[in-house]
């Protein structure tokens, strides 16, 4: 059973360039990240699934000093994101699943940023939150980025996404990837999603961010 998607080759190379076309105001959110989690009790940050970076950056660059955890199956993900961050040493990186991070390090921050999705409602969406829960204080602030909807609310959802995509994009790759989301991954809604941080260990969520199909949630560990 597959239980990870792996994103490699092309896919690595060109995450970037893809999030920041397809989830519209992706670098608003990012770069309010340390912000909105400037007065967590601690300074200790997991990236769950951190790809090439693009959020480590942000912690990077706040003025607050962050000790950052960063972790991610791909390796050329992580290589990418090793170039970036090589000099830093408050970020280290790790290729690999949160299970196989060590479990009495304990951090007061984490986030997980479109990666829930990608793992179907069969025990795999669960383990991985109890997985992040089970590695977090007691009162860490979790952040979370994904695709949210029942099955209507996506496919409305998806209208507007049409709409609010740049100029000159190719119509039969809008049409392949706006399927793909609907047919392929793996979203759901905003009732199940809560019930699942919250058997999890989390609070129950808070949505304080929605473009479109992309929907972010703050919560805590009980």
């Amino acid at each position: 059973m597959k239980k990870v998607e792996i994103f490699e080759n092309e896919r690595a190379t060109g995450y970037n360039q893809f999030v920041e076309t397809w989830i519209p105001n992706y670098n608003y959110f990012l770069d309010r990240l340390p912000k909105l989690l400037s007065d967590a009790n601690g300074k200790e940050l997991l990236v769950v699934g951190c790809g090439t970076g693009n959020e480590i950056e942000r912690f990077v660059k706040a003025p607050e000093h962050w000790t950052i955890t960063g972790i991610d199956p791909s390796p050329e993900m992580i290589k990418q994101a090793n170039d970036k961050f090589h000099n830093h040493d408050n970020v280290k990186l790790f290729t690999g699943l949160v299970s196989e991070l060590e479990i009495e390090k304990k951090y007061s921050v984490a986030t997980l940023l479109l990666v829930l999705h990608f793992l179907d409602d069969n025990g795999n969406k669960l383990n991985l939150l109890k997985d992040i829960a089970d590695r977090l204080v007691s009162g860490a602030a979790f952040v979370m980025l994904d695709i949210t909807g029942d099955k209507n609310q996506i496919k409305q959802n998806l209208k507007v996404l049409r709409h609010l995509l740049p100029d000159g994009l190719d119509a039969e790759q809008i049409n392949n990837r706006l399927s793909r989301i609907e047919n392929e991954l793996f979203a759901v809604s905003e009732e199940r999603l809560s019930e699942l941080l919250q058997e999890a260990g989390f609070e129950k969520p808070l949505r304080f961010f929605q473009s479109s199909i992309y929907m972010g949630w703050l919560t805590k560990k009980k």
